[in-house]
């Protein structure tokens, strides 16, 4: 008897890497891993990657065969080409969104932030989306996502069961295979002086410009304060939403190595985020040995535990007076390293990618 096939939604590795791709390709690989452990029978399921014509490869995968195929590009061949393709099999889909018209389909909707904080998106993409996840809620088998937080946005503004939605939570563990690139330091001047880390962007809901006016009200020449950010350095240090302080370091799009360097040599890490569907970069940090403040708001109660230091987001005086604190008491300081490390090693993708694929066999079954 052939093993039943089971297809994943590579339209993902004809995409930016962003924080769904990396997701994705994070689950696949553990995924691959269950299959090499025999967690997954290889003899009853095999696992199939469906791309575009042109996509990116995957290096590394044992058990997971990839094919890329199709004329078609973008939404066209995902909403076209992949479930004509597909047929009567299952198809796994992890970034957010996936074919409309499938029922065997279990698709992870990783947040609501398109409902919440709709001015973060271009008017095509949010109208796209807004159309495209309440119809997924009622179509696909199952839905997928990242914490309790999301699955009452979810259920809030898609109107979806709750007995639909699975919470699996994200794992942290791919920072511990990553090699710290310590270049970043003398790339960007910086290392002499004690430096606060912050990772974000410009979009509204990652509160960057109440993180710039806490930066303003520490006036601190003493210690640097290092923003890291997909957008380059630019975009920030030319914005309405800038720090003009000399101590104030905007580095633009750093690679993971350089990331992670950032994280170890950190003082601390802010997130003052104001929605989150889970919020990877605090657990980052907390696995890197870096003390965390984040914002009381969203998922990230829910993530971060009592492993970090809470901000009001809507606040800058009390991110300011959080900072200030973890600058003068090395103690608790001590604390939220050896506690984030903790709560940071609970969070491994094997238990992500083991509990998507159990959602998936109830639902084969």
């Amino acid at each position: 008897m052939n093993p039943q096939q089971i297809f994943i939604n590579g339209r993902f590795l004809a995409q930016s890497v962003t924080g769904v791709q990396r997701y994705a390709r994070e689950v696949v690989l553990a995924l691959d891993d269950l299959l090499e452990a025999g967690e997954i029978d290889r003899n009853r399921y095999a696992f199939v990657i469906v791309s575009p014509a042109g996509a990116s490869d995957f290096p590394g995968l044992k058990h997971i065969a990839i094919r890329s195929m199709g004329p078609l590009r973008g939404q066209a061949w995902e909403q076209l080409f992949l479930p004509a393709i597909s047929r009567k099999e299952w198809i796994l889909s992890f970034c957010n969104v996936g074919p409309l018209i499938k029922r065997r389909h279990v698709v992870t909707i990783h947040d609501a932030s398109i409902f919440a904080y709709p001015e973060a998106y271009s008017p095509g993409f949010r109208a796209w989306y807004k159309f495209a996840l309440p119809l997924l809620g009622k179509t696909a088998a199952k839905i997928v996502t990242d914490s309790h937080f999301s699955e009452s946005e979810l259920i809030k503004y898609c109107g979806l069961p709750p007995g639909k939605i699975a919470v699996v939570p994200l794992g942290v563990d791919h920072m511990s295979r990553l090699q710290p690139d310590y270049d970043v330091f003398q790339k960007h001047r910086l290392g002499e002086k004690p430096y606060i880390l912050a990772v974000s962007s410009l979009s509204p809901h990652k509160n960057f410009m109440r993180l710039v006016q806490a930066f303003d009200l520490l006036r601190n020449e003493d210690v640097d304060i290092v923003v890291a950010g997909g957008a380059n350095s630019k975009v920030f240090s030319n914005s309405r939403f800038s720090s003009h302080q000399s101590n104030v370091h905007y580095l633009g799009y750093v690679s993971d190595g350089e990331l992670k360097a950032l994280y170890e040599r950190a003082h601390c890490f802010v997130y003052p985020s104001l929605y989150e569907g889970f919020g990877l970069p605090p657990l980052e940090a907390m696995a890197c040995g870096c003390p965390v403040i984040v914002s009381n708001a969203a998922s990230l109660n829910e993530v971060c535990g009592a492993a970090a230091l809470y901000c009001d987001p809507k606040s800058h005086e009390d991110i300011a007076d959080k900072i200030g604190l973890l600058l003068t008491d090395e103690a608790l300081r001590e604390k939220l390293c050896e506690t984030g490390r903790l709560r940071a090693a609970r969070f491994l993708w094997t238990d992500t990618a083991r509990a998507i694929w159990k959602e998936t066999v109830r639902m084969i079954n």
